[in-house]
Order: structure tokens, then C-alpha cells, then sequence
């Protein structure tokens, strides 16, 4: 494998204090990888009781810092993707919130996460809709959030990256961005199994799902989840397999869909050039 193909993690996280952090870094580069987009851990990973926007801003800040951090052990870049994970609306009314306040109170943190992007700190947005079966006041507010998130994406023209529930067809969602202004190509589906309806893919990067998006024509990103949770090791993918699958798809003659995914979907998405920045 080439030292000059780009090789991005479209979704990993890292956690400065209890986790790997830098020494997944470390680990990626050590087999290739060379760009990375870090996307903050949900707050109440930092004992984080939000009730307002700025509550979430020691989140950000952590995830900047680390994506700073990282940048200098890459033989590329990394960036920031800032936002509000969807599974706090169940912790939020827990806690004693009604959903329309817990709404309010995860649209505000966009919000924050949006002055971000808007300072040049960030590079996109976070947000989506719970993986897990919620009441239909829940659903409806979950709902109303990412609407929310696709109107700050397209106040501040950047990518919005939505964890939801599995499936291939998001049609609808990216209907309900372009009805705000926001383009479907600015929409990436975290956690995709293969080529889906509507946002662009963020593939999880089994071989099965690789292949998948791969034979296909479409534009598509890479990522393991990387969630570097010491109580959970081994909890979805770790830090050196988007190389590893890089030089499989290489070896199995997928160098157009490498391109693809790590230089012509991040220049057309994200408007980041990975060629330039190695």
C-alpha cells in the first residue's frame, strides 16, 4: 500500500481520561491511517447534566483538544465532528424531563456545537434518532432534533452525521434536510451496513459491508465506531482496522472504491482534500 493513499476513519471516538486517546491514535497511524474525524462521546460519559447549550461545551472542548492532539501524530489531519447523541432524550426523561423540554434542552447543544463549526473548530455536525424502541412522543422529539440539527447544518453549510436505528432506506430523512435548505450529500449515515437510500453511507468496516459498498458505484466513507471504553473493550471495532481493510480491499483489486471513499467522498462531502493534507 502506497505511503501516499489517504486512509480516513470517517467516526471513531477517544477519550483523553479514562481511554486510549492518543495511543489509538498511535495505532492507526502505525498501520496506515492517516486522517481521522473524531466525533465527541455522548456527555454523560463526562458526568455531563445539560440543561442548556453551554453545559455541553467541556464535551467540545475535550473533543477539539484530542483532535488537535491527534493531528500532530497523523500523517494527515484530524477533526472534530460535534453534536449531541440521540440516546440522551431516554437519560434526559430519566431524569425527569418531558420530552419537548429534553428536546429543547438537545437542540440548544446543537446549537453550541454549531457556533463551533461556525469558529472553524469543528468540521460537522452530530445528531439523529434512537437505535432503540421509544414511545411515539419520544420518536416525534428525537425527530424534531435531527430537523433541528439539518437546519443548523444548512445555516452553517456543513456535514450532519446522523446515528439512527439500522436500515437502508433514509429517503424521508434527507427529504425532511433538503425542506431546510440542507443537501443530501450533506447527510452521512454513521454506522451503515452497505449502499443505502437517501444520506451518504459511513460503512462499519467488516469485510461484508465493505464488499458491499465497494462493488457499487456510489459514494461511500469507512469507520469502526471506535468507542474506547475501558468498561467495554472490544466493543465494536478497533483503531488499526480501517487500514487493515484498506490493504484487504487493495488486495482484492477494490482501488477505485478506495479512492472513492477516502478522497473522493471526503472532498465532496466534507469539502476536505486528504491528498493535500498528507
Amino acid at each position: 500500500m502506497s505511503k501516499n493513499t489517504p486512509i480516513l476513519d470517517n467516526h471513531l471516538h477517544l477519550n483523553p481520561e479514562e481511554g486510549d486517546g492518543i495511543e489509538a491514535v498511535d495505532a492507526f497511524a502505525s498501520m496506515g491511517g492517516t486522517h481521522m474525524l473524531i466525533v465527541n462521546l455522548p456527555s454523560w460519559y463526562f458526568d455531563v447534566q445539560a440543561s442548556k447549550g453551554e453545559d455541553f461545551q467541556p464535551v467540545f472542548d475535550k473533543t477539539v483538544e484530542i483532535a488537535k492532539q491527534a493531528t500532530t501524530r497523523l500523517p494527515g489531519k484530524a477533526w472534530p465532528v460535534l453534536g449531541v447523541h440521540p440516546g440522551l432524550i431516554s437519560k434526559l426523561i430519566e431524569r425527569g424531563e418531558s420530552p419537548d423540554s429534553a428536546k429543547e434542552i438537545m437542540q440548544s447543544g446543537i446549537e453550541t456545537a454549531a457556533e463551533y463549526v461556525a469558529e472553524g473548530k469543528a468540521l460537522a455536525l452530530k445528531s439523529g434518532r434512537p437505535h432503540y424502541d421509544v414511545s411515539d412522543e419520544v420518536w416525534q422529539a428525537s425527530n424534531d432534533v435531527m430537523r433541528h440539527a439539518f437546519q443548523m447544518g444548512a445555516e452553517h453549510d456543513c456535514v450532519v452525521q446522523l446515528h439512527t436505528e439500522g436500515g437502508s432506506d433514509f429517503s424521508e430523512v434527507t427529504t425532511w434536510a433538503k425542506e431546510v435548505g440542507l443537501d443530501s450529500k450533506h447527510v452521512v449515515k454513521h454506522y451503515s451496513q452497505g449502499p443505502i437510500e437517501g444520506p451518504v453511507p459511513s460503512v462499519i468496516s467488516s469485510k461484508d459491508a465493505i464488499e458491499e459498498a465497494a462493488e457499487g458505484d456510489e459514494l461511500f466513507f469507512m469507520e469502526t465506531d471506535f468507542l474506547d471504553d475501558p468498561d467495554r473493550p472490544g466493543a465494536v471495532l478497533g483503531p488499526k482496522t480501517v487500514p487493515r481493510r484498506v490493504r484487504w480491499m487493495e488486495e482484492n483489486g477494490y482501488e477505485e472504491a478506495i479512492y472513492r471513499a477516502h478522497v473522493e467522498a471526503p472532498k465532496r462531502v466534507y469539502g476536505i482534500d486528504t491528498e493535500s493534507t498528507l
